[in-house]
């Protein structure tokens, strides 16, 4: 996976399209599918982005756990962190007789009610790692629901040949963790048995929740997407369209979409650049003949369409009479807000006028239906 990583970036880096900010923050965002403009802040310099479309990929992080001993101790570290320490062999791991995993620590909750996903396959990954150290190795998975996707189910299989024991428990029995001497003593109810097991470990390791980064709320304010109740980027349709957002020339890939393993990640980002090819291979773009317009002369300049409409697309521009509202027509969905919110009716919807409702009520009720009603 390293050699496939340093290659990518390698062949990014020398790509002569390709441009790499690192350490950047985005500061504005203007403009609309096929015209936006961002401002990023790189290095102590501000550069101004001139762009078709965007792609938003700005991932995940990793829960930082308060339970378990988690920070009082550095034998209880995340998966995260103890495949740093597999991967440098320290003393920590090859040292160790007992390891116990404890799953779905900070999600599956009343606050974070959704499942992280890769951390049952990756807890089983660190398991067959740490037998490959030492075989002998005393290693329990305390798990609420072994969800090992797909073909990783054979993994699963493979680590209870090698021994690994898998303890199941209740959201409202979670395993308790002790100190005790140079190690732990975990405690966690045996649904077999019915009783209360007590087990020893010299490292306890914590699956943590994915959770959003921080940055995805800042990007997504910049451009106007919507996040779900979990906070992850929000698709405009799960099926239909997975990688888009609401606001056009804006896709979506990656784990700020909600977490996911990296071959469903990759499928995602292939989709997301698909979506923006389409767009970028044509010299213009086509926007819907139903959107709002002005009439200016009947504008009072209040402002309440630009406060009923959720995209974006109406602003005040000066004129000769003063303020008054205008309709950027790529932005617009034409659902009409604005319409009812006006006072004066000086916003109108193209095609659904009144004077066009009134006709096709007309006709449908000629006079003496009319009468007869």
């Amino acid at each position: 996976m390293q050699s496939y990583l340093k290659e990518l970036v390698k062949k990014v880096y020398r790509h002569p399209q390709v441009h790499v900010w690192t350490d950047a923050t985005i500061t504005e965002v203007t403009g609309y599918v096929g015209n936006f403009v961002t401002k990023v802040v790189s290095e102590g310099r501000t550069r101004e982005v001139k762009h078709g479309v965007a792609v938003i990929a700005t991932g995940a992080q990793e829960y930082k756990p308060t339970e378990y001993l988690y920070g009082t101790s550095d034998r209880v570290l995340t998966q995260l962190e103890l495949e740093g320490e597999i991967v440098d062999k320290t003393d920590k791991v090859t040292g160790a007789q007992s390891v116990v995993m404890i799953q779905c620590v900070g999600c599956r909750q009343a606050d974070r009610n959704y499942c992280s996903r890769v951390c049952c396959s990756q807890a089983i990954k660190n398991a067959h790692k740490l037998k490959e150290i030492n075989p002998e190795m005393e290693i329990q998975i305390i798990f609420r629901d072994m969800r090992t996707y797909g073909l990783k189910e054979t993994y699963y299989r493979e680590a209870s040949e090698k021994n690994v024991k898998f303890i199941r428990y209740e959201a409202d029995t979670k395993p308790v963790v002790e100190a005790a001497g140079n190690g732990f003593k975990v405690t966690v109810p045996d649904p077999v048995l019915g009783q209360m097991m007590e087990l020893e470990a010299d490292l306890v390791v914590l699956a943590a929740a994915v959770i959003p980064s921080p940055s995805s709320a800042d990007a997504g304010k910049f451009f106007k997407v919507s996040n779900n109740p979990d906070g992850f980027f929000q698709e405009a349709h799960v099926k239909l369209r997975p990688v888009d957002f609401a606001a056009d020339g804006v896709f979506l890939a990656g784990t700020a979409h909600y977490p996911k393993h990296l071959t469903e990640t990759i499928s995602q980002a292939y989709g997301a650049a698909g979506r923006a090819v389409g767009i970028l291979s044509r010299e213009t773009v086509i926007a819907s003949g139903a959107v709002c317009d002005v009439t200016e002369s009947d504008c009072v300049s209040c402002g309440a369409c630009i406060t009923a409409c959720k995209y974006g697309a109406i602003s005040f521009h000066d004129t000769p009479q003063g303020k008054k509202a205008r309709v950027e027509p790529i932005l617009c969905k034409g659902d009409g807000l604005c319409n009812a919110k006006c006072p004066t009716g000086a916003i109108y919807l193209k095609h659904y006028t009144d004077e066009e409702i009134f006709a096709q009520i007309d006709a449908a009720l000629p006079a003496h239906q009319e009468d007869h009603l």
